[in-house]
């Protein structure tokens, strides 16, 4: 008897494995299975959404490519909410949006995630989040002996988000920041971590090539030891660049007693040149023929420092640069490629920071535009934000249809846009988005303790190379580790518990019908109803788990959580 039990027990554990596998790939297959309808550009009444629309649909014309149809409104706000607020929407603020006849929705839906006080904190979060990994890493300020202060660069960028500050300024403000690094010291200044431990060498390297290449979009460090083998960059040019940051230094302050560091400072000293004299503080390199070349402070495009002095009482020589670069034309163009990349998976030009002459980018007059309207709308990231989710591109399926094969970039092929391009969520955007999907997010603690569990997750995932770049590799891909920590991590067992309280006891337990509760389930992870089918195969779980729903929920949500339609932004 014992025996046959066992047997019984055994096979409707199979039985239940076969469920829910079946219904994990169902759930995988459904983001592709998308309906293709005529697309209609609508503007918004917005000119920059107009030129978008206008511009994409050139190249497709040029280039004889039949754009998908448009997304439906689910897909759509699923998108907008992972882009805008870094997670998914709860299953209330979908079925809001969804059931909303109103023709002027996503603009209002855009204005509210973007202005509403509400959402004014989760918008900060996000983009506090994506410019940290931008401006220090993943796995900058980290170490314990780590000049920069993660938990400094993030209240500065927080700040930031949450007032809205234009985007020159802040550029202004990371250049030319002074002060200590730490929150609560005397002196504090959040900006100054960007440079921490870019500056931390002799010759600040570091904040030569970083300052470059995220804001301008120009990769000098190739030229540090040579001529650009590719391009008509010139070794004169990095280090002409680099003398902008000779007066810069980092200084330590150690806890008493040890080498512990307690905070550090960023400040400005005179800097006397390589050959002793400050009134003409020149710096020297070498060529690769051994010869050796002097350089001054020189911005890109040969505006040169108004004085050659290395006192700061004549001239701070980080002011000059900051000045160069907020009026340079690359300014606003590189914010615009980043951006536009952010909400498409691909930006105008790869990779996105190399504007160089050599990487013309795809749609050349488009990106000239939209950086020229970001630049005479102020710099305001939240504009630039709304005319690209307004878009026609950015509103179209993930589908590929007959007469738009050919557009996949993952083929190496530039991005023509005719179709929504799948993408992986980042791994902030589902630790997110799954507190949000279980209602965890509504007991959180403080914002330091959210950051430091948000960080203590994400490490699993970042790997720092130490290369001279503080280059970084990510296992948040597909891979191995990702996807045991997807099947069986703690924040997954957390989501799936069914103790008393949580978010699938409460659901279990609520009055609804079954189907209200699968569709619940449905509409929290992937912004939908269930199908038919999907409902077919949760009455089977139901039988084998017998009547059991907590459990049958159970199965259903790590099934979900588990799916390439919850993973993905499609």
């Amino acid at each position: 008897m014992r025996r046959s039990a066992n047997v019984k027990q055994k096979a409707r554990f199979v039985s239940t494995c076969a469920y829910v596998g079946l219904l994990s790939l169902m759930l995988s297959a459904t983001a592709s299975a998308q309906r293709n309808a005529a697309s209609v550009a609508k503007d918004y009444g917005f000119p920059q959404v107009q030129r978008i629309n206008a511009e994409i649909r050139q190249q497709w014309s040029e280039s004889g490519l039949v754009p998908s149809g448009p997304a439906d409104d689910g897909k759509w706000c699923r998108r907008v909410y992972l882009d805008v607020l870094g997670r998914i929407p709860t299953a209330g603020e979908l079925t809001a949006f969804v059931s909303n006849r109103d023709p002027d929705k996503k603009n209002k839906l855009l204005q509210q995630l973007l202005h509403d006080d509400r959402y004014t904190e989760e918008y900060a979060r996000n983009w506090t989040t994506i410019w940290s990994n931008v401006l220090i890493g993943r796995s900058g300020g980290l170490d314990r002996n780590s000049l920069t202060s993660r938990e400094g660069m993030q209240k500065y960028l927080r700040d930031s988000f949450a007032r809205n500050k234009p985007y020159d300024r802040m550029v202004h403000e990371l250049i030319t920041a002074s002060g200590v690094n730490v929150p609560g010291r005397e002196g504090f200044n959040g900006a100054v971590n960007f440079l921490a431990d870019k500056v931390n060498d002799e010759k600040a390297t570091l904040a030569t090539s970083a300052t470059s290449r995220i804001f301008l979009g120009l990769q000098v460090q190739c030229t540090q030891c040579h001529n650009h083998p590719f391009n008509e960059w010139k070794q004169q040019k990095f280090w002409e660049f680099n003398a902008f940051f000779r007066q810069t230094r980092m200084l330590r302050r150690f806890l008493p007693g040890t080498r512990d560091l307690e905070f550090a400072e960023l400040v400005d000293e005179d800097f006397e040149g390589e050959f002793g004299n400050p009134e003409d503080a020149v710096i020297f390199y070498e060529l690769r023929n051994g010869l050796t070349v002097a350089a001054y402070p020189t911005f890109v495009d040969g505006q040169t420092a108004s004085e050659k002095s290395g006192f700061v009482e004549d001239i701070v020589r980080r002011e000059e640069l900051a000045r160069f670069v907020v009026n340079s034309e690359f300014l606003g163009k590189m914010a615009v490629n980043r951006l536009w990349a952010h909400f498409m998976g691909y930006g105008f030009t790869k990779p996105i920071d190399d504007l160089g002459p050599h990487n013309p980018p795809t749609h050349p007059a488009l990106l000239e535009y939209l950086g020229q309207q970001f630049r005479e709308n102020s710099y305001d990231l939240k504009q630039l934000i709304h005319w690209i989710a307004l878009s026609e591109t950015y509103s179209l399926s993930s589908s590929v249809v007959r007469g738009n094969e050919s557009d996949d970039p993952t083929l190496g092929e530039p991005p023509k846009f005719s179709h929504f391009y799948l993408r992986q969520m980042q791994a902030e955007q589902l630790y997110e988005s799954l507190l949000v999907a279980t209602a965890a997010d509504e007991s959180r603690g403080s914002y330091e303790e959210q950051e430091e569990a948000k960080a203590q997750w994400l490490r699993q995932f970042v790997t720092a190379f130490g290369t001279d770049e503080g280059d970084e590799s990510t296992t948040f891909n597909g891979s191995i580790p990702q996807v045991l920590m997807m099947f069986n991590s703690d924040l997954i067992k957390q989501a799936i518990n069914t103790d008393t309280g949580t978010f699938l006891a409460q659901l279990a337990d609520s009055p609804n019908n079954a189907r209200e509760k699968i569709d619940h389930l449905f509409l929290a992870g992937l912004s939908r109803r269930a199908t038919a089918n999907e409902t077919g195969i949760a009455g089977k779980l139901y039988a084998a788990r017998q009547a059991d729903m907590k459990a049958t929920l159970q199965d259903l949500w790590w099934a979900i959580l588990n799916s390439n339609e919850f993973i993905f932004v499609h």
